[in-house]
């Protein structure tokens, strides 16, 4: 991130293609204040979701807009963007031009109720025509109407605006009732004493799934177990509290930013 301050100081750069790691960064590491970031006139963060908490904040830092979109390598790669001036806290934009989006409940096949979460399914011009010399990873994908399922869960607002909750796959199961990790992340990491954090589900014999949090805490920061489960718990529905929290120095995550959560499983 050092080097990235010090060229956006030295050449005046105006707009920053960041994963939300960096993003993180910008929005509470203190080493940014040693630089001058005045010529940014916005961020586009891409490759993994972005809590809109951490978007507001690194823009009220930076004074900047803090924008996201959605897409896919399937996808060519985009299908949501964020129009300048229609930027909404969370969100990945509206839907490109000659797209069309579903939300599909995942249990029952069902078109979502408006209002309510499902999987994006995706048709138009930039859906791939399939993956190479592997015809039943595409079938999986692509059904028979050119709809790509992308396994990705989201919901969508009156004014059209989509925001990505989590991965279809990593939802968590907690007594029947799906919680989505990203959500909790996206509390969490608000917390002053935060520094970074991810969310999986451990098996539990009563619940099926439980929550567990693993966070980094800020520098100097002995923030207890006890006090983030209670900052939690003021904010979320009983299901979705955290029931176990263990701190560790790093998140695992991939050169985009995605959070490795298999090895926090395999903790």
């Amino acid at each position: 991130m050092v080097q990235m301050l010090e060229l956006t100081q030295q050449h005046g750069i105006t707009r920053l293609f960041l994963v939300p790691p960096i993003v993180l960064g910008l929005a509470k590491h203190p080493i940014v204040d040693q630089y001058d970031v005045s010529s940014v006139r916005q961020i586009f963060s891409g490759a993994a979701p972005l809590g809109g908490e951490i978007a507001e904040a690194a823009a009220k830092r930076l004074g900047c807009g803090v924008a996201q979109g959605y897409g896919m390598t399937e996808l060519s790669p985009v299908t949501h963007a964020v129009r300048e001036g229609e930027y909404r806290a969370g969100s990945v934009g509206t839907l490109v031009a000659s797209t069309e989006m579903r939300l599909v409940d995942p249990d029952s096949g069902e078109d979502a109720a408006p209002g309510e979460r499902g999987e994006v399914w995706v048709r138009g011009p930039q859906v791939m025509k399939g993956y190479l010399n592997n015809d039943e990873a595409t079938k999986l994908t692509i059904d028979d109407d050119g709809w790509l399922h992308t396994g990705d869960i989201a919901e969508v607002d009156d004014a059209g605006h989509t925001y990505i909750v989590d991965r279809l796959k990593e939802l968590i199961k907690v007594k029947g009732f799906q919680v989505p990790p990203a959500e909790l992340e996206a509390l969490l990491i608000t917390h002053a004493e935060v520094n970074d954090v991810a969310v999986i589900g451990v098996p539990d014999d009563e619940a099926g799934e439980v929550v567990k949090a693993f966070v980094v805490r800020s520098p100097g920061s002995e923030v207890s177990e006890q006090t983030l489960k209670d900052f939690v718990k003021e904010h979320v529905a009983t299901y979705k509290q955290v029931s176990i929290v263990e701190f560790i120095d790093a998140i695992p995550k991939s050169a985009s930013g995605k959070i490795l959560r298999r090895e926090l499983r395999q903790r």
